[in-house]
């Protein structure tokens, strides 16, 4: 293992451990609005995700443009399924509509 390897490896382990402990106490009140700006950074990662794409296509990488387009793929569904996520939240907030009375029924 090659001294590069183990300090993208060791980065990758603490990026994780440090994502699941700060992830594991965000309150309830706090979820719809993270869940947004996650939303966000990940459209950011869709692009680099789509410039990797290109850049592996032109050399014809296959491996490379395969994981790529996993990689856009991936991420654009995560991108839309959050938003769907975060509407569906944000619709639990709106105050129900009164219901009015019938035309025909009692006053």
């Amino acid at each position: 293992m090659t001294p590069e390897l183990f300090t993208h490896v060791a980065v990758l382990m603490f990026a994780i451990l440090i994502g699941l402990e700060v992830i594991s106490h965000v309150p309830t009140t706090l979820h719809t609005p993270l869940m947004s700006a996650t939303n966000a950074i990940h459209g950011i990662v869709v692009v680099g995700a789509i410039i990797a794409t290109g850049d592996a296509l032109f050399p014809h990488n296959g491996l490379t443009a395969i994981g790529s387009f996993a990689a856009v793929t991936l991420g654009a569904i995560n991108v839309f399924g959050g938003f769907v996520v975060t509407e569906r939240m944000l619709q639990m907030f709106k105050p129900k509509p009164k219901k009015t009375a019938e035309a025909g029924g009692k006053k």
